[in-house]
């Protein structure tokens, strides 16, 4: 096994789990790494895919005791039934986009530069949404009535741009219509288990031809880190979110979009697909 691969397949692993659930677009910074190792070939990107798949995993590690509660009650409990329905409702209007668009924004849009402004975009809209958010009306996830989890279904369409962040954009969705911020995180990790179930199921079968069993030991390094380093954020999210608010991310977002661009203008790094 090459060693170079493995320390790639690592700091891959640790950055898809690290920012995944993060507002901050684990796509956005998957593109610019990989670009930086030099990985963003046709393997790179099937790595990416399965990575995505531990960190959700991670999720549901996390939620297992409310996952296998409404699993269990779902054909008879109402809170069980609403739960399920808002994530149906949530879920389909990215899922609907990304069928019609996935290629055309695959083919534009994945490469660092316009991955950089969408950070800046997304981090000032992130400033703008916490001066503008009010009192919160809704304090817990079972209290989300369907029209809620539809605006933050749409809301999360945005994050099909790369560098805009899915957990950015659900999390801010849900804000703006009055949810909590523990409520708008929990909402966007759950959501985030069939919208990133489904993604990459879809992705895994187009690229069922480039898997490869010499590739499992390096997949198996960098699912193993994705996991873990997820299962640490998403722990480390909520309990941040019960006093602070998201600026530190705009913050983080705006230089981290604004250093990628310099670097490209000032032509400090020679970006792959810029």
């Amino acid at each position: 096994m090459d060693l170079v691969v493995v320390v790639k397949a690592l700091l891959m692993g640790l950055v898809e789990g690290l920012t995944e659930f993060l507002p901050v677009s684990s796509t956005g910074h998957l593109v610019v790494v990989g670009s930086l190792l030099n990985w963003n070939d046709e393997k790179g990107k099937l790595f990416e895919i399965v990575v995505q798949l531990s960190a959700i995993l991670a999720v549901c590690w996390h939620y297992r005791d409310r996952l296998w509660q409404v699993a269990a009650t779902v054909a008879s409990a109402g809170p069980s039934q609403r739960f399920v329905v808002n994530l149906a409702l949530a879920f389909l209007p990215a899922a609907v986009l990304g069928v019609m668009y996935s290629n055309l924004i695959k083919r534009y849009l994945f490469a660092p530069v316009p991955v950089a402004m969408a950070f800046i975009v997304g981090g000032i809209l992130i400033l703008i949404i916490e001066r503008s958010i009010g009192h919160s009306r809704v304090t817990d996830v079972d209290s989300i009535k369907p029209n809620d989890a539809l605006w933050v279904g749409v809301a999360q369409s945005l994050s099909l741009i790369p560098g805009t962040s899915r957990s950015g954009a659900t999390i801010m969705g849900g804000l703006l219509r009055g949810l909590s911020r523990r409520t708008a995180t929990e909402f966007s990790f759950f959501l985030a288990i069939p919208t990133m179930f489904a993604a990459t199921g879809y992705e895994l079968f187009k690229a069922r031809h480039s898997l490869n069993t010499d590739d499992l030991a390096v997949i198996g390094v960098g699912s193993i880190a994705s996991f873990i380093s997820a299962a640490f954020a998403v722990s480390a999210l909520l309990k941040y979110v019960s006093g602070h608010d998201f600026k530190i991310f705009a913050w983080y977002r705006i230089a981290f979009g604004m250093a990628i661009l310099a670097s490209w203008h000032f032509q400090w790094i020679k970006w792959q697909g810029a």
